[in-house]
């Protein structure tokens, strides 16, 4: 198994969408606690959620990948990029 981190940063002005997508993306999360290892939005200036970072534990790239692509926030076409890699931890509560 492996860390990788799913970075997101959402389309302009599409609070709306990630509002309306929101309990399916939750949905989704509860489903995969066995991968979800910590994740939480990243905020804009006035303190909006405007992107998602997640780190998940999974076999390989594929396999982080696959959990994105299922991710509804990214099915509702939120994001206007996703960038995911391979991740290690060196301090921290998770280490």
């Amino acid at each position: 198994m492996a860390l990788f981190v799913i970075s997101c940063v959402d389309k302009p002005d599409s609070l709306a969408l990630r509002m309306a997508t929101r309990e399916a993306h939750f949905a989704y999360l509860r489903g995969k606690v066995d991968v979800m290892r910590l994740g939480g939005p990243y905020l804009d200036a006035k303190g909006d959620m405007a992107g998602s970072l997640m780190v998940i534990e999974v076999e390989d790239l594929a396999a982080a990948q696959a959990f994105s692509a299922g991710d509804p926030y990214r099915l509702a076409g939120l994001f206007e990029r996703v960038d995911i890699r391979p991740w290690r931890i060196t301090v921290g509560a998770l280490a």
